[in-house]
């Protein structure tokens, strides 16, 4: 069984909830095997507290989503099988789509097989999971948010942080299953935000509010951050050098919103510590020359690493 971390509740187990007008139900395909454990454990280390609610018995998570139609509170279940998405109101469509980018549905796993299966350090994780997904995020500027503020601090942290953000900045849409989860504040209303107020509510360094200032400056002032970015080779590149760019955003930071926000699939983190002791204590370096070899899909074998270490 996952274990929960601070700040992070399940859900009692129910029946199958009722459907009501406006009520929908959105059955995405995905490509086998898909590791939907594994998918689920990703959720619950990395769940906000007052944004997203994952039911571990259920195997599902909640969590408002915005679409051109409005807010709406949409539950993903995760099997082996599909995913299936349930929500009232909004654009079903839309959230459809979104889910399975969310959980990279449509993976090429037969070239993850193919390159990671040659190796002899990948070969015995690929085994052991071969349907693991990269799992992104339902929102870039979000994932940006909580990616800055896990800078140089443990996970749980992170997730408090957010938290608080969420709590001081963000907003209940008052829609059906919301159940008091609220809207992380989007990039317009975080770049209005005073810093000795913002510091002060989320409990973090000047150094740190300044960077999540001219993020959302950024985001506000048209960076896109999503996974579409990383099919124009050149529109990665921009994406890259504008986050570089700003205040406290150092490469690992980039690296990492490649793969979880950009939809790199051949992003790597080699200066992540984690991926770093996994591969015996090297260096970034020496990480990165390691993971040549596993390109195009340096983001799978990312998280098979990671995934390993973790659970």
């Amino acid at each position: 069984m996952t274990s929960l971390p601070d700040g992070v509740a399940t859900v009692p187990q129910t029946g199958a909830p009722e459907e009501g007008v406006g009520s929908w139900t959105r059955r995405v395909p995905v490509v086998g095997p898909f590791d939907a454990a594994s998918a689920l454990a990703t959720l619950v280390a990395h769940a906000v507290p007052g944004v997203d609610r994952v039911d571990t018995g259920r195997g599902e998570v909640t969590r408002l989503v915005e679409t051109s139609a409005g807010a709406v509170a949409v539950t993903v279940r995760l099997t082996p099988d599909a995913l299936e998405a349930r929500g009232d109101g909004g654009d079903p469509d839309a959230v459809g789509a979104l889910v399975a980018r969310w959980f990279d549905a449509d993976a090429d796993l037969a070239t993850v097989h193919t390159v990671l299966g040659a190796d002899p350090v990948l070969a015995p994780l690929l085994a052991r999971r071969p349907g693991l997904r990269v799992v992104g995020h339902p929102s870039g500027f979000e994932a940006a948010v909580t990616t800055v503020l896990g800078q140089q601090v443990s996970l749980a942290a992170c997730r408090t942080f957010a938290g608080r953000l969420a709590a001081a900045y963000g907003r209940e849409p008052g829609v059906v299953g919301a159940d008091g989860l609220r809207l992380f504040p989007d990039p317009g209303t975080l770049a209005g935000a005073q810093a000795a107020e913002l510091q002060s509510a989320v409990g973090i360094t000047g150094a740190r509010t300044r960077t999540l200032l001219a993020l959302a400056a950024a985001c506000a002032d048209g960076l896109v951050l999503g996974p579409h970015v990383a099919d124009d080779p050149a529109a990665l590149a921009d994406t890259r050098a504008r986050l570089l760019a700003l205040p406290g955003v150092g490469s690992w930071t980039v690296d990492y919103l490649s793969v979880k926000v950009l939809g790199d699939r051949d992003g790597f983190v080699p200066g992540d510590l984690v991926l770093r002791k996994a591969l015996g204590g090297i260096d970034a370096r020496a990480a990165a020359r390691t993971a040549e070899a596993w390109s195009p899909v340096r983001a799978y074998a990312l998280f098979h690493l990671w995934t390993h270490t973790a659970y």
